[in-house]
């Protein structure tokens, strides 16, 4: 007699150990290749495979993310981890996501300060871009999937997409998808969801005291010992709370700050820099662990990243307890439909950009379709980018 298989409910949410929260999310950070299309991973992992957040749940954090300075990929990560095992959640998942970008980034930087230049590295990312390109429209057509059902959808998409096209900043485009959201009113209110672990949402509150209070008196003692290490600190963490529009946001203050204000380091070196935190995975406000790095050696890459991550972290923390109550507002769910629907329109625009920027010819060209290929048939991002990897070898 055949055993009868039970079925599992796709709305129970699993409770993942923070063991296990640190892997996956480690794993992630390998794969993070494309700016906005690692959030798709992300999403694929956490929702859809795992269980461990719902999928309105996680709509809502993605809506949080966007409208809220800072790297929009790492702070979904901290989210996620937050509503499933509180504060200690948030900063394994944080922590693992950014830590193979750092750990590249680091090594990389040390390589330039020694050689001033990698070459024959720059040159195979370099190939890779069409592959990041492939990455990337990936991302808008699975979002796309999940957020465009109806012709009002596509039309705020569209206009996203030709908005930030023609220049105009991201907060903005958000801005008016929201509004557009409210006006159209295109979708009827939905039930409010349950967030997952809301309970222990304003007990991470403790944690995150006590790890502002840890970087006071790391602030203290670098003001004591190391003017410049304070210096660079306090830079780091204004260009990451005032990087609206995701990580990309943070590079003109950085730029302004660190060349223009201070003269720390020629334009030529920051464009280098740049071109590093392009081709390694995470987002690229990992420039500011080059620059610590080139300015402070080991110990100012650490305090760099450090600075330019916190700011999101503690948003992240800060803001969602209230987010969730805004849930409850009709109005408030119609703007965030709205963004999510401008995101693929978002997602799709910054792929075009890139796209115009590879030099594209037959190999490249078959490099990208293949990739693309390969995820639509559910080939996991880590074995596309490694394959993409050995085939650069020949391409670049």
């Amino acid at each position: 007699m055949m055993q009868e298989v039970t079925r599992v409910p796709e709305n129970v949410v699993q409770k993942p150990s923070l063991g296990g929260l640190f892997t996956t999310f480690l794993r992630l950070g390998l794969i993070a290749f494309g700016g906005p299309a690692a959030m798709v991973h992300i999403r694929n992992t956490v929702v859809e495979k795992k269980k461990w957040i719902g999928k309105e749940v996680f709509r809502n954090g993605m809506a949080l993310c966007q409208t809220i300075p800072g790297a929009t990929g790492m702070q979904l990560c901290a989210y996620v981890g937050l509503q499933a095992r509180g504060f200690a959640g948030a900063l394994v998942c944080y922590v693992g996501f950014i830590l193979p970008s750092f750990a590249l980034m680091m090594a990389l930087s040390a390589l330039y300060a020694a050689f001033q230049a990698v070459p024959f590295v720059v040159s195979v990312f370099g190939s890779l871009r069409a592959l990041i390109v492939a990455l990337m429209a990936f991302g808008a057509w699975n979002f796309g999937k999940s957020y465009l059902k109806k012709w009002e959808d596509f039309l705020i998409a569209i206009a996203a997409a030709a908005l930030f096209w023609f220049g105009l900043g991201p907060v903005w485009v958000l801005v008016i998808a929201a509004a557009l959201g409210i006006a159209l009113k295109f979708r009827r209110a939905t039930e409010v969801p349950k967030q997952s672990g809301s309970n222990h949402l304003f007990v991470a509150m403790r944690g995150l005291v006590i790890l502002l209070a840890v970087v006071v008196a790391l602030l203290i003692v670098f003001f004591f010992t190391d003017r410049r290490l304070f210096d660079l600190a306090l830079l780091m963490m204004k260009v990451d709370f005032f990087a609206y529009g995701g990580g990309a946001g943070s590079i003109p203050l950085m730029l302004h700050e660190v060349v223009d204000l201070r003269h720390w380091m020629t334009t030529a070196t920051f464009m280098d820099g740049i071109a590093l935190g392009q081709v390694t995975p995470g987002p690229i406000v990992i420039t500011a662990t080059f620059v610590g790095s080139i300015l402070q050696g080991a110990l100012g890459g650490i305090v760099a990243s450090g600075g330019v991550f916190l700011p999101s972290f503690v948003l992240v923390i800060l803001i969602t307890p209230f987010f969730s109550k805004l849930q409850t507002l009709p109005l408030f769910r119609k703007a965030i439909d709205g963004v999510l629907c401008s995101f693929v329109g978002l997602i799709l625009s910054v792929a075009l950009r890139m796209g115009l920027g590879v030099a594209w010819d037959l190999p490249r060209i078959l490099l990208a379709l293949g990739a693309f290929a390969a995820l639509i048939l559910r080939v996991e991002a880590l074995w596309v980018i490694l394959a993409g990897v050995g085939i650069s070898f020949f391409v670049h």
